[in-house]
C-alpha cells in the first residue's frame, strides 16, 4: 500500500490547535488525515484514536451508533493531555461505504443488526483496513501508542503491522436508547470490549 503524504496546516478546535496532516492511498486514491497535538516524534508512547469516517455520526450527530461521541471524546483526551494523535481513516460503514451504509439502516429498520445487514448485502462484518496506520504513524515518527479503542481486532491489526500498543484505554461514550441494540451486536458478535476495564 502506497501512502504518499500531501500537506500539514494548523486546525483549531472547540479542543485546541491540532495539525492536520493529509494522506492520499495512491491504489484507492482514497484521502486520509491525521490529527497531532505536541511534539509526537518522541520515544514516549503516544496517545492515538484510529478513528474510521462515519459521516452520519461524525457529521450529522446520529443516535444510531456511538462514533460521533468517540471522535469527540478521542479530541478531547489528546488536547487535555496536550500530546497524542487521531488518524482519521476514509472507510464509512466499517468499509462498505457511505451508500452501502443507507442500505444497512433500511435493513436494520426492518430488525436486522449491525452484522445481518452488511452480510445480507453481500459484505463482511468489517471490511476495514489498518494497514493504511503503518505509513502514517512511520511518516509522524510514531512507534508506540496509548490506543482508544474498544476493538481489540484494531489492537491487534496494528500490533501486526510493527506498531507497538503499550496500552489499551476504553473509551465508553455515546451509549443512547437508539444504539443498545448496535452496541451489544458490537460486543457479542465483533468482540468489542465494551466495559471500562
Amino acid at each position: 500500500m502506497a501512502i504518499k503524504f500531501i500537506e500539514s496546516c494548523k486546525l483549531p478546535t472547540r479542543w485546541g490547535e491540532f495539525e492536520m496532516h493529509g494522506f492520499q492511498d495512491s491504489e484507492t486514491q482514497k484521502e486520509h488525515i491525521a490529527l497531532s497535538m505536541g511534539d509526537v516524534g518522541t520515544q514516549a508512547p503516544v496517545l492515538a484514536r484510529v478513528h474510521s469516517e462515519c459521516l452520519t455520526g461524525d457529521a450529522l450527530f446520529s443516535l444510531r451508533c456511538d462514533c460521533g461521541a468517540q471522535l469527540q471524546r478521542g479530541l478531547e483526551a489528546i488536547a487535555k493531555e496536550g500530546r497524542g494523535v487521531l488518524l482519521y481513516l476514509k472507510q464509512e460503514g466499517r468499509g462498505i461505504g457511505l451508500l452501502n451504509k443507507v442500505k444497512a439502516y433500511k435493513l436494520q429498520d426492518a430488525g436486522a443488526d449491525t452484522v445481518e445487514a452488511n452480510e445480507h448485502l453481500g459484505f463482511d462484518a468489517d471490511l476495514r483496513d489498518y494497514s493504511i496506520c503503518q505509513s502514517i504513524l512511520a511518516h509522524l515518527g510514531i512507534t508506540q501508542l496509548r490506543l482508544m479503542t474498544n476493538n481489540p481486532v484494531k489492537v491487534s491489526a496494528l500490533e501486526n503491522l510493527g506498531v507497538e500498543v503499550v496500552e489499551r484505554l476504553a473509551i465508553m461514550t455515546g451509549r443512547t436508547t437508539h444504539n443498545e441494540k448496535y452496541l451489544d451486536t458490537k460486543a457479542g458478535k465483533l468482540g468489542h470490549l465494551l466495559s471500562d476495564d
